[in-house]
């Protein structure tokens, strides 16, 4: 089973930048699609971004389109969300999710 490691957040001061990493120990498929989650104090989880392994097409909620941009280093089975011009409403835990597979999360803190 895969798993995955997320690091990269902390607290930063709003329109800073923050970049997440989400390293797979492995890969199962060329297809698979990697997505970020984030969950804010007393919110639902909810959808950020999502990309392949092939990179094209990635998709983003609209409140972070321009600002959230994801790549992946295949040869490292690596997935990178970069955030910038951080708003305090990006506050939360960010979650990497393979399939049914998910990260430990971690937390980024946006300060105002």
């Amino acid at each position: 089973q895969v798993q995955l490691i997320e690091s990269g957040g902390g607290l930063v001061q709003a329109g800073g930048s923050l970049r997440l990493s989400c390293a797979a120990s492995k890969r199962t498929s060329s297809d698979n699609i990697m997505r970020w989650f984030r969950q804010a104090p007393g919110k639902d989880r909810e959808f950020v971004a999502a990309i392949s392994w092939v990179a094209d097409h990635p998709i983003y909620r609209d409140d972070v389109k321009g600002r959230f941009t994801l790549s992946t280093d295949n040869a490292n089975n690596t997935m990178y969300l970069q955030m910038n011009n951080l708003k305090p409403e990006d506050t939360a835990v960010y979650y990497c999710n393979i399939d049914e597979t998910w990260g430990q999360g971690i937390r980024v803190i946006v300060s105002s």
